[in-house]
């Protein structure tokens, strides 16, 4: 009966403290969270043709997704040749490598769109 009565008082006091040290913390984190920290420029930033930046960094990602959509395209094709080239059996160092390229195209081209 000893061991029992020793483990649930130890169990209430964790039910105590673990919500004390979860307020504790949670008004440690506010107190540095009242300075406003920006790491995103304004929406309004111009550049000094006048163009917004925003935009331009828009339309930069726009031509670079198309041509790593273009590159894509030419790696699944070659990929594709390759695989009819090649026995059932057999699959190439080199179909592997385009395989890894167009993922990397692909993640590329998501990590632009995501951005904004």
């Amino acid at each position: 009966m000893g061991n029992r009565t020793i483990h649930s008082r130890a169990r209430r006091a964790l039910l105590l403290v673990v919500p004390a040290l979860g307020a504790g913390l949670l008004t440690a984190q506010k107190s540095t969270s009242d300075v406003p920290v920006t790491s995103e420029p304004p929406d309004d930033l111009r550049l000094p043709n006048g163009k917004l930046q925003r935009d331009e960094i828009l339309k930069a990602d726009y031509e670079k997704n198309l041509r790593d959509a273009e590159e894509m395209t030419n790696l699944a094709r070659s990929f594709e040749e390759d695989l009819e080239k090649d026995d059932r059996f057999v699959l190439s160092l080199s179909s592997l490598k385009k395989l890894d390229d167009i993922e990397k195209l692909t993640k590329r081209i998501r990590g632009r769109l995501k951005r904004f």
